[in-house]
């Protein structure tokens, strides 16, 4: 068809964009159980502190967070005991006598504002709460109103779990101690009343604070640890004291609607870049309390509930991974339990990684951040590892001497656990690497990506083994968590392809080290790529594990009935970009052969992220309508808590961001060199829009359909150079944008 360039708009795409009408309230009409907290408390944060919220009535329950709050340390035995685990900070816990017969209640979550509230009604009068984590006080403030006068009286009590030095003086309580590895930690609880009084109390039994006939109650909390990104530090610092009592100080200067409002514009200016409306739900639908609604939504289609877990990932990235603070761990920020599950640790074989597949395309770049300095503090550490393993012996019997691997699992501090992951080392360079691609910034790319894809580059030179054929392959390598090890097992091929066609684009775009991107370019050709078994599956494994290669212990190995969670062979596909329908057919059908034969088997251990990474794949391959099975999959009880968390079991936050991803693979798609609009667009959603979703080359996209076609399209060049070609279907056009400037296209692309 012809290729018509209308006139480009001239615009600026530094604005937010604005909020869609669609719901962005998850609520309840009773609080939180003490006995399932992760699974129905409701979660808020700063990126480096976060709380749960209960919402009971006569006694709140504030399970407070801070990210770095861990035990463990440098363990280079791979010891999961002295590895550590994430801790939880303590509870505060707010004591309202005669508050227990409660009517009209309601608790809820506005992702709109990162605000969680909760409303009843006691004796004729109305109480509220509302809790913010803000960043810009750097403190998490909850602040109790009522609709008459001197309604509160009670009493506040501040729980620690860790032995701290309990304090208090005035109107606060200060905690602080040591952990057994050395760790700092404090913090701080602050009430300020509007009337009435507040005590301070010290007797046998505890140090609270007491209030009376109080109109109205602000708290603040503030906490920290001495953790700093910086190996040589032994990742100690200074004693937080000093900055948490002047975070506290500033913040209770200010009125709480002072300080919700510069939270709400701070978020907001991360959350309000994106919206989505996926088609209206029925009021049926929308009368339903959240923990009712999804229950509903698992088997009719509820798309203003689908729009709204697409969002909640992106709330609960904007919460708990914001730059200077920690990655997002296996729970996010969050964690009730100081014995959580899997150590709420950093799990390297796809969970870490599915936690930041929505950083970049759902415009929350920034809080890709986390990532990479967890990465640079943690990488002198795990050089030291690597160059002991016995697991690593180069070809002539001596150990590594150039980069650095990474076990399955591990900590803040350069510790590690369970099982070498050989290639996760250049599973982390992908996100290193797409944080570029999306955003071109070369002064990043050269000092923060460039030198840490180079140095796992020359780690895989040293390690790859060449076949009798002279095709290379990874040694003794395995597909987690999925059969034997051995060599060539085609995760680990994938990955390290990716790694080298990363590295390759890399030095292109930087214009340097053009030798030794020759070189990784020649590896990357010579690696040993998947191959097609009998029954048309994209091999898992080099040889097929059927017939007279099966494995006794493993008798579904590559067959239909092989229902295992993990797809790992499926990397290539989503998030890697070797397999495409476009470039490399046979192999993208075989791909969707496997997926279709892992299935979502009730009886399999499927779980909720492997739903979130189906999600993805079947986007990848095109395929709408089992993209969108996956996602509605999500909302039954075996795969979500009421909460909307991911369940595991137990909890686990990683198939929360992971279906963000998913569902914006549906919508947007830009690994092949092109972006693609609706490349998987299923008919449950037969019209909508989505606005602010990113695409790699530095563009960002807001589409509208309609009779599920597409309607219009409007393309801004917020950092890119390159001309930009765009396909819809079959139909393709190709145009230079200039940067700061917008196009408007049709359907027709035109």
């Amino acid at each position: 068809m012809k290729n018509y360039i209308p006139a480009v708009i001239l615009l600026a795409v530094t604005g937010a964009v604005s909020l869609s009408a669609a719901d962005l309230t998850l609520w309840y009409r009773q609080p939180a159980t003490q006995a399932k907290p992760m699974n129905e408390s409701l979660p808020i944060g700063n990126g480096r502190m976060g709380a749960l919220i209960f919402g009971a009535p006569d006694r709140e329950r504030i399970s407070v967070n801070e990210d770095s709050l861990w035990t463990g340390d440098n363990n280079p035995s791979g010891d999961d005991h002295t590895m550590g685990s994430y801790q939880v900070l303590g509870n505060v816990f707010v004591n309202l006598p005669g508050h227990t017969n409660a009517a009209e209640y309601r608790r809820e979550l506005d992702l709109a504002s990162a605000l969680s509230r909760v409303q009843y009604t006691v004796n004729g009068i109305r109480f509220q709460r509302e809790f913010i984590c803000s960043h810009p006080a750097q403190v998490m403030a909850a602040n109790f109103t009522a609709d008459q006068k001197a309604a509160y009286t009670g009493s506040i009590e501040l729980v620690d779990t860790h032995g701290a030095k309990i304090i208090g003086h005035g109107n606060q309580i200060t905690a602080s101690g040591t952990l057994s590895n050395g760790m700092k930690f404090e913090w701080q609880l602050m009430a300020l009343n509007q009337g009435g009084s507040v005590s301070l109390v010290t007797d046998t039994n505890s140090t609270r604070l007491e209030f009376k006939d109080c109109d109205g109650l602000t708290l603040l909390v503030a906490a920290g640890t001495d953790y700093v990104f910086n190996h040589a530090k032994k990742y100690h610092g200074e004693d937080p004291h000093t900055r948490l009592t002047a975070q506290i100080n500033a913040a209770a200067k200010k009125s709480f609607t002072s300080l919700k409002a510069e939270h709400i514009k701070d978020y907001q200016a991360f959350f309000g870049r994106v919206s989505a409306d996926f088609g209206k739900s029925t009021a049926a639908q929308t009368a339903l309390p959240t923990d009712q609604r999804k229950l509903e939504a698992f088997k009719t289609v509820d798309p203003g509930l689908e729009a709204l877990l697409f969002q909640y990932g992106r709330y609960l990235m904007i919460s708990c991974s914001r730059p200077g603070g920690l990655p997002a761990n296996l729970q996010g920020l969050w964690n009730d339990n100081n014995k959580p599950a899997w150590h709420s640790d950093y799990h390297a074989n796809i969970n870490i990684q599915m936690n930041y597949w929505p950083a970049e395309v759902a415009n929350l770049s920034e809080c890709h951040t986390p990532l990479f300095d967890l990465l640079a503090s943690q990488i002198p550490a795990w050089r030291e590892v690597t160059a002991t393993a016995k697991d690593f012996k180069l070809a002539d019997g001596s150990l590594t001497k150039r980069g650095f691997a990474v076990r399955t699992s591990h900590n803040i501090t350069g510790g590690m656990g369970w099982k070498w992951d050989k290639t996760a080392n250049a599973w982390y360079c992908q996100h290193l690497w797409e944080h570029y691609a999306f955003g071109q910034d070369k002064d990043y790319l050269r000092t923060v990506a460039y030198p840490i894809l180079r140095e796992t580059c020359e780690f895989w030179e040293d390690h790859l083994k060449a076949l009798p054929n002279g095709r290379l392959v990874v040694p003794n390598a395995w597909s987690p968590e999925h059969g034997p090890d051995e060599d060539g097992v085609s995760y680990s091929q994938e990955i390290v392809w990716d790694l080298f066609n990363n590295f390759v684009a890399a030095a292109d775009a930087l214009g340097t080290d053009i030798a030794y991107r020759n070189k990784i370019a020649t590896m990357r050709a010579q690696l040993v790529t998947p191959g097609i078994g009998s029954w048309g599956q994209l091999l898992e494994w080099q040889t097929e594990k059927t017939g007279t290669h099966a494995i006794a212990k493993h008798p579904e190995l590559d067959t239909t009935n092989d229902h295992h969670r993990h797809t790992s062979h499926l990397f290539a596909v989503y998030p890697g970009t070797q397999i495409s329908m476009t470039r490399t057919p046979e192999l993208a059908t075989a791909a969707k052969v496997s997926l279709d034969a892992r299935g979502i088997d009730p009886g399999s251990d499927v779980r909720e992220w492997s739903l979130a990474w189906r999600t993805a794949i079947y986007a990848r391959l095109h395929d709408a309508e089992n993209a969108h099975s996956m996602l509605q999959q999500l909302f039954s009880a075996r795969n979500t808590c009421i909460n909307l968390f991911g369940l595991h079991p137990p909890m686990q936050i990683d198939g929360n961001f992971g279906i963000t991803a998913g569902i914006a693979e549906m919508l947007v798609q830009s690994q092949a060199g092109e972006i693609e609009l609706l490349p998987a667009l299923p008919s449950a959603w037969p019209t909508g829009n989505i606005s602010g979703l990113r695409a790699r080359g530095g563009y960002e996209l807001d589409l509208k359909w309609q009779a599920g076609k597409l309607t219009s399209t409007t393309i801004k060049n917020v950092s890119g150079n390159d001309p930009v070609k765009v396909r819809y279907g079959s139909r393709t056009t190709q145009f230079n944008l200039p940067r700061g400037t917008a196009r408007n296209l049709t359907g027709e692309l035109n």
